[in-house]
């Protein structure tokens, strides 16, 4: 089944806004112009960039603003905070794992640098805590994007998100939810195994040759980074796979193929929403290990209120980068469809109506 309307999003939302200038400051209903009332059709469909899609979400934000606060409260805030304070991190296992992979860079020709070593703590560290945190990972997260798709959902439908429709579909979503993140994960821990094997076998490869260290080391970089942007275009393929198996009647590997589809020629877009929602978790979690967790100024009594705060803005960047999502979906699905016409039934609306008519509550 399909979207509720192939509008542009940002064209709708920007129109309501000088509708709702004339008018004055009643603003309690979240009125959107239908695709029928837009007889240029140039002017209808407009990709949208990164920064297009973030004013939108703060748009749509502040419309909704309860029931985003409530998905937060409930869910995002304390998986944050298990999350940042490494409560289910065994931190022996990290000793370990970060021991064994250094023995692997050594055997294998690369330097121990600085940047090698705390690079191998890293990563040890975020392996231990996903499969740690998997559990929470498969519901507060996956019900989290799940219910933020709904409310995105809802908003561009001209209806108010009620949880209790939200359950009543989860119900029915839940199997493809996870199904589709379970392909998820295998994506993500396939890219990261090539990477690690196809660095060991270049590296190992350079030392057999002869090549100085050095070089080695600027060969691991060059690597790296272009394993960060394969590596940031799986996640956004990934993040857009989950919105698709909400709103649309796939799941598992056909969702995230449909993904790598819908997002081709706004690849850009999708790959500067990762980098800025990655830079500020990474800049929350910085402070976080810093004014928190190392104690390295006066005596600790700030921990208090800085933690919780920390917490709180984590979530509502994650909540944010959610959001992005699913607005950039929409947004690709309105380039895609540019020779579309005319509005079809929400994919959300179809089941909730099903269910009622089946007598579920």
């Amino acid at each position: 089944m399909e979207i509720t309307s192939v509008t542009s999003p940002r064209l709708r939302l920007d129109h309501h806004l000088e509708k709702e200038g004339s008018k004055g400051d009643n603003g309690e209903t979240f009125e959107l112009e239908s695709s029928q009332n837009v007889s240029d059709h140039s002017y209808q469909f407009h990709s949208m960039n990164a920064l297009d899609i973030l004013r939108e979400t703060v748009r749509i934000l502040r419309y909704n603003l309860y029931s985003f606060m409530i998905i937060a409260a409930l869910l995002l805030c304390p998986l944050s905070a298990v999350l940042m304070s490494n409560l289910l991190v065994d931190h022996s296992i990290v000793k370990r794992l970060t021991v064994r992979l250094l023995l692997v860079a050594k055997t294998s020709g690369l330097p121990l640098r600085p940047f090698i070593k705390q690079s191998c703590q890293r990563f040890a560290e975020a392996a231990i805590s996903s499969a740690m945190c998997f559990p929470l990972f498969i519901t507060l997260s996956l019900l989290s994007k799940a219910a933020v798709v709904y409310c995105v959902d809802c908003t561009y439908s001209r209806k108010s998100a009620d949880f209790s429709k939200f359950f009543v579909i989860i119900q029915k979503l839940w199997r493809r939810l996870v199904s589709t993140y379970v392909w998820m994960c295998m994506v993500i821990v396939g890219c990261v195994t090539t990477f690690f094997v196809f660095l060991v076998a270049a590296c190992s490869l350079l030392s057999v040759m002869g090549v100085t260290p050095d070089l080695i080391a600027y060969a691991v970089i060059v690597m790296g980074l272009v394993f960060s942007v394969v590596f940031a275009y799986a996640i956004v393929v990934c993040n857009i796979g989950i919105v698709i198996c909400v709103l649309e009647e796939v799941s598992g590997p056909q969702a995230l193929l449909r993904a790598g589809i819908l997002i081709k020629g706004q690849t850009q877009v999708g790959l500067l929403i990762y980098l800025g929602s990655t830079i500020g978790l990474a800049f929350v979690e910085g402070l976080f290990e810093h004014r928190v967790k190392t104690l390295s100024y006066g005596d600790g009594s700030s921990r208090i209120w800085e933690g919780p705060l920390l917490v709180i803005m984590y979530s509502f960047v994650a909540l944010v980068d959610s959001m992005m999502s699913a607005v950039f979906y929409f947004s690709c699905r309105s380039y895609s469809m540019e020779a579309s016409e005319g509005e079809c039934q929400s994919m959300l609306e179809t089941i909730t109506v099903s269910a009622e008519s089946l007598g579920v509550q």
